[in-house]
Order: C-alpha cells, then structure tokens, then sequence
C-alpha cells in the first residue's frame, strides 16, 4: 500500500539523464588554411593580370603596301602633278612592323605563346613619360621627312637641279633674323652650296666670333649677302651659324605621297623607287622595276641616295612573304638578322645605296645574278 504523504514517479515525471553535448573543434585545420591563402593569392593574381600594365611592347609583322598601287581611298601612293607618268607592272612593296602597347600580364604573354609576337621593353620605342599620341605624332613626323628625302633622291637622280636651303632657324642665333626658312643657301664662307652636308663642311675650321659671308637667295628673287659673326656652342669647336639646312629640288612639277597610318622613316627606299618607276618612260633601263614581280624592301633614304638601316627587319621579311613577295630588297647592315629570319621562298637582295638598288632590279629582271644577303 502506498503512503499518502509518498509519491510516486510516472516515467513522464523521471527527470532525464543529463548529458553533455559532444564537443566540437572550431578551429581551421591547417589544409584549411593552405586553400584559403592560396585562393586569395590566385585571386590577386587574376585582378593584377588583368588590370596591371607590363613594362612590354608586342612587336609582329605589319601591313605591306604597294608603292606603285593605290591607297585605302582609291588614290594612287605616288602622285605627280604637271609631268607625264607611265604604267607599270608589278609591285614594290613598303613593309611595316605593328607595335601594341598597353599590355597586361595575360595578353602579354597570349601574344608571346602564339609565336607570331616577341615583347620588348617599352622603353625602347618610348621615351620616358611620352605618351602614344606622342609617339605617333612623332612616326608621323618621320615619314613626312622620309617622303621629303625619297623625292629629292629620285628626282636628283633623274636628273633634275637641286637646290640647298634653309628648313629651321635657331632663335637667338646669329642666322636669327637674317635668314628665314625656304631661303636658298648659295654659298656660305666662300664655298658653294650644292648639297646640305656642305653647309656644315664649309664651316669647319672657324672659331667663334668669326665673320663669314653668307650668300642667299630668297623666294627667286636677286641674291644677298650677309656677314654673319659666329656664335659659340658647347657641342663642337667650330663657330656656330645656327640653322639647318636640307636639299630640295627645282622641278617644274610636283610629287606628292598619299599613304594613311602608317609612321616611320624606312619606307623611304621603297618610295624613292616608285617615283623613278612612274617617271622613267618605257625603253629605258630604269622604266617598269618590277616588270611583273611582287617585290617588297625597306630602307632609310638619305637625300643623297644613301640607304640605312632599319628596325624590325625579322618581322618585316615575314609580313613580306604573307603578301606574296619573292624578292626582298635589304640594307646591307640588315642583312644578318634578315638572313636569321628568313621565311622560305623569299629571296634576300643586299642593297646599299639607290643605284646599287636599280642595278640590283635591273639584274633581276634581266635574268642576272643578284647581290644575296
């Protein structure tokens, strides 16, 4: 019998057994770790590759033009106004060189696994702090002057007078209010003036503060003299005149050069030839160069006839094979790294100066032997 004053504990009324909860280590494990630093890092990565700049340039083979064809507006590359021209067969192609700047670390190193693209330091084609504005103002400015010394070597070669006269006169110099740009230099201390080098040559010799005679003419008109006292310059001993001269030809017509977008001097070879091409009639050695083959070059053009050497020269001779051409007219100090690069079936002409060109040309179309790089 149960006690009236006793309880008695249904099952629902048993207080349960207590337990503690099994614990639990919070803590990251050290492979934990690893993967987190490590996706942070390649997160950093990504952000940097795509958004950080490379001190690099990707150089490739350019577009070539034909000087003897017409432009992107249908106009013809080599213009002449007042003075019949003649047909020709054939292509004389101007090589180019693409430079892409602006970089970041992946396409940098897309454009380099493709194979077609090398990188360079950008501080070989930019100066520091110079902008791509500048700098293609400035290939802009260097194909102007290669156009300018392509027309007086051909047109001197052909046999037209050549005039030297005053391009740039240097303020505060003793030319400075004397002299004025386009005046034609006669001669200067005594000596004749027939090319633009002589300007200098005719000073050597002199000192400071030594008067020289200077003979000009200006816009046609009656010829003037001027004695001029010569100023000092820390770059040389000699006296100081201060101007720059260049060589311009007296042609009773005018040669003009239409080329868009592209910038550089070393098309300068390949101009000059077109423009004797164009002028030369037929029957004449000199007349139709390519006589119906692809030919492709490049080239600094002095106003002399003097052919330079030139940058890109690896890529050039490939860009030149994609358009077709088979023979490849080279400056002779180019000639090695063109051999290093050069895609099959392109032939390697060494060239040197404007009529080693046109002797190479004419042996090529006679069927000679050629000078090979």
């Amino acid at each position: 019998m149960t006690k009236p004053d006793e309880e008695t504990a249904t099952p629902s009324q048993r207080p349960a057994t207590s337990r503690e909860p099994a614990r639990t280590d919070r803590r990251m494990t050290r492979r934990g770790w690893t993967l987190l630093v490590s996706g942070a890092l390649f997160l950093v990565f990504v952000v940097v590759g795509f958004l950080v700049q490379v001190p690099y340039v990707a150089i490739s083979p350019g577009p070539t033009y034909d000087t003897l064809g017409k432009d992107a507006a249908g106009n013809p590359v080599i213009q002449v106004n007042g003075q019949q021209t003649y047909g020709t067969s054939g292509e004389l192609r101007m090589t180019t060189v693409s430079l892409n700047d602006g970089l970041n670390l992946f396409t940098a190193l897309g454009l380099w696994a493709s194979g077609r693209y090398a990188l360079a330091p950008r501080e070989e084609y930019y100066k520091p702090g110079e902008t791509n504005e500048q700098v293609k103002q400035e290939n802009i400015q260097q194909l102007q002057d290669s156009q300018t010394a392509a027309q007086v070597a051909a047109l001197r070669h052909l046999g037209h007078p050549v005039q030297v006269v005053a391009k740039e006169i240097v303020s505060g110099s003793p030319a400075d209010h004397v002299l004025a740009p386009g005046d034609r230099l006669i001669t200067v201390n005594g000596k004749q003036i027939k090319e633009s080098t002589e300007v200098a040559a005719a000073l050597t010799g002199t000192k400071p503060g030594q008067r020289v005679p200077v003979v000009f003419q200006r816009s046609g008109g009656a010829e003037q003299t001027a004695e001029l006292t010569l100023a000092h310059r820390d770059d040389r001993a000699q006296g100081f005149l201060g101007l720059t001269a260049v060589d311009r030809v007296n042609a009773p017509f005018n040669v003009a050069i239409s080329l868009q977008d592209v910038g550089g001097p070393s098309a300068g070879l390949m101009f000059t030839l077109a423009i004797i091409d164009r002028l030369t009639p037929p029957g004449k050695p000199e007349s139709d160069l390519a006589a119906g083959r692809h030919i492709a070059g490049t080239g600094e053009i002095s106003e002399t006839g003097q052919v330079g050497p030139i940058g890109g020269i690896s890529f050039k001779v490939v860009g030149a094979r994609e358009s077709g051409a088979t023979d490849f007219l080279v400056p002779a100090h180019n000639c090695a790294e063109a051999v290093s690069a050069r895609p099959d079936g392109l032939n390697l002409i060494k060239v040197s100066t404007l009529d080693d060109a046109l002797i190479q040309l004419e042996n090529l179309k006679a069927g000679r032997p050629v000078a090979h790089c």
